[in-house]
């Protein structure tokens, strides 16, 4: 047997794992790396994170990873040169979230790496007949296995587009394992540039549960803040929204599109939900020339409202359950009274009194992901390819 694949069957039976998450989503803001202790497998699994940070990325870093991000015409010379540079440093920024936490390479079993989406272009909107769904994550799992000397799982959504899925949201999985209970129908919600939920029925069948973007989180508000607001990449507390008005006019622009009428399960992202679909709203609402404070009071109001009707749209609001919150969507203060307000009978917590750090939730997620990788069994939904087991991600050895 060759020594790597010793010591993934060696890393494979043991009864527990340790394993650094890598997250890295649509804001640009940074890398999301969430150190886990990982304790058995499928509905057996406990996670604790043991640390956490999001390591922030350099203007620069965001200035080129920007050149290639959600265009569909773009340098195939800059695809080809990002892919391995970005996993370089991404695998510096491990190293050195090793060093500060006084671990080292041996101290890791494994590292799970979603990678850095830079398109994703899912079938039902995508326009091209002949194509089915695709996305593209770089940052290469086997520069990073080498460059940190772990053994790296990576490119976790490929597997669910071959099985018939899209390639997103793949947070059903990681919510079913780490969060079903016997007891209490949930909804897991997570607000990140584009937001998710995960609908996980109190009778752990995993054929009822039901995930699906639903349509933008904070990826246009954040966009507009860069563009109108010098030094600013978000809405801090939604601190400049609360000043702003909602504009209804705008606010049924938005809403008209019919990604909004599509069936679910069905996933998105900024190739459509950008500052180019806002400024499309502004000019068929004629409100082009309205306060920037009342665009982003707008905007959160939109976000808001699609979550919502998502969530009735395929649990109704009578249901018994209740409703946790994660990403960076949950320190919006607009955003979730708006929620609070659409949805006044839900009971809305953070993922935190699950035991789920919000803003580490999807770090950890890929982490288990990785984890059902190399030790997991596959779950099974007839009729339903795009929840196809959990045995995603591409294995890469350190030498």
């Amino acid at each position: 047997m060759h020594s790597n694949i010793q010591s993934l069957y060696n890393i494979a039976s043991k009864p527990q794992r340790v394993i650094v998450g890598l997250m890295s989503g649509t804001s640009l803001d940074g890398l999301d790396i969430a150190l886990c202790r990982i304790i058995g497998s499928g509905l057996e699994t406990k996670c604790e994170l043991l640390h956490f940070e999001t390591v922030a990325y350099s203007s620069i870093f965001k200035e080129k990873v920007r050149t290639i991000f959600s265009k569909e015409f773009v340098s195939l010379k800059h695809v080809c040169l990002l892919n391995p540079w970005i996993a370089l440093q991404h695998a510096q920024m491990v190293k050195d979230a090793l060093q500060k936490w006084q671990l080292t390479s041996t101290d890791i079993d494994l590292i799970a790496s979603h990678g850095q989406s830079i398109y994703h272009a899912p079938k039902s909107s995508h326009g091209e007949a002949e194509f089915g769904s695709g996305t593209l994550q770089i940052g290469d799992g086997d520069h990073l296995a080498v460059a940190t000397g772990i053994i790296t799982v990576s490119d976790f959504r490929q597997k669910h587009i071959a099985a018939g899925g899209e390639g997103a949201p793949l947070a059903m999985y990681g919510d079913y394992i780490l969060a079903t209970h016997p007891n209490e129908n949930r909804i897991l919600l997570n607000i990140g540039g584009i937001a998710n939920f995960t609908y996980l029925p109190a009778n752990a069948n995993f054929s009822q549960v039901i995930s699906s973007d639903t349509g933008p989180g904070n990826t246009i508000m954040d966009a507009f803040i860069r563009a109108h607001f010098e030094a600013m990449s978000y809405d801090n507390e939604g601190a400049i929204a609360k000043q702003g008005q909602v504009n209804e006019e705008l606010l049924n622009s938005l809403l008209n599109h019919p990604f909004f009428e599509g069936t679910f399960p069905k996933s998105s992202g900024p190739e459509l939900f950008n500052l180019a679909y806002l400024q499309n709203a502004q000019t068929q609402s004629a409100t082009l020339l309205i306060a920037p404070s009342d665009i982003m009071a707008t905007l959160n109001k939109f976000t808001a409202i699609t979550i919502a009707s998502a969530i009735s749209g395929t649990t109704g609001f009578t249901k018994n359950y209740t409703l946790y919150v994660s990403g960076g969507g949950i320190h919006n203060l607009v955003l979730m009274q708006y929620l609070k307000q659409l949805m006044p009978a839900i009971e809305i917590k953070s993922t935190q009194v699950l035991g789920i750090a919000p803003d580490a939730k999807e770090a950890i997620l890929f982490a288990i992901l990785a984890n059902e990788c190399v030790a997991g069994e596959s779950l099974k939904a007839e009729a339903q390819p795009y929840k196809m087991g959990v045995s995603m991600g591409k294995i890469s050895f350190p030498y």
